[in-house]
């Protein structure tokens, strides 16, 4: 069984954020009010950022777990182990953030198993309390605990979605990506490149992003532009840095790489 892939930051810097809409507002209004909130939007669009971002704007600890399927509720809450011959209670992640107040981030929630989705239910309604039946405790979640969690809708399935009644639970705010002058600048910040190299590049992702559910299954993140900017600034042939960071990337099929990088040559030239 694969633990719980946990990290938790109280970085004292603020995480470089673009706002695209009123997302930042609306994030404090719901911890300030005390409600749980559900971020939806594809890969790579700034989701874990903007938790970041507003973790350190409102000086709370970040608790993440990144989610996968073989992640259990005894992950997030806890369980038993032998330490010196001893059983010892070991508190999981969503534990420790309700008992010490802050931001649980889960990220892509969908991909873990069921059995997780039911743990939260008790923190999303007005009793915010976390119930342990292993050592028959019942945590109430300060003010200051906030839980967010988060997926792609691209790639829901019938086996992989939240159901209603748990998405019901949350407000939602929804991400997508930068308008293409934003998405530059932000580029642009993040790898060194000028903005007048990076033009191309973003022109390039909003090209590829079309082709999402037709030749591909997801589109250019704007991760992925990064990671190809920074390698054009560190002095990569654009033609290499596309390949390896825009193409290679988004599939294995011979044939669609090669359209992909007709559609980069027309692009870029």
């Amino acid at each position: 069984m694969k633990p719980a892939l946990h990290t938790v930051t109280s970085a004292p810097v603020l995480p470089a954020y673009v706002a695209s809409a009123n997302e930042c507002a609306m994030f404090e209004h719901a911890w300030r009010h005390q409600l749980p909130v559900l971020l939806k939007g594809p890969t790579g669009c700034g989701k874990t950022r903007f938790v970041a971002h507003m973790a350190a704007r409102l000086g709370l600890p970040l608790h993440t777990v990144a989610c996968h399927d073989d992640l259990t509720a005894a992950d997030l809450t806890g369980r038993y182990l032998l330490r010196g011959g001893d059983t010892v209670w070991t508190d999981g992640p969503l534990t420790r953030a309700v008992r010490e107040g802050g931001i649980c981030y889960l990220d892509e929630v969908v991909e873990a198993r069921k059995d997780v989705t039911v743990v939260l239910h008790p923190l999303t309604d007005d009793r915010r309390i976390l119930p342990l039946e292993r050592t028959g405790e019942e945590i109430a979640a300060p003010n200051s605990f906030m839980l967010v969690v988060s997926y792609n809708p691209g790639y829901q399935t019938l086996l992989k979605a939240l159901k209603p009644s748990t998405r019901q639970r949350f407000i939602a705010i929804e991400f997508s990506f930068l308008p293409p002058e934003q998405e530059i600048a932000v580029v642009s910040a993040e790898s060194g490149l000028s903005p007048e190299r990076v033009r191309p590049l973003v022109g390039l992702a909003g090209r590829l992003r079309a082709l999402r559910g037709h030749d591909l299954e997801e589109g250019v993140s704007t991760r992925l532009v990064v990671y190809c900017a920074t390698l054009i600034a560190a002095g990569t042939p654009t033609a290499d840095a596309v390949l390896a960071g825009m193409i290679e990337p988004l599939t294995d099929d011979a044939d669609v790489k090669v359209a992909l990088l007709d559609v980069a040559r027309a692009v870029i030239g």
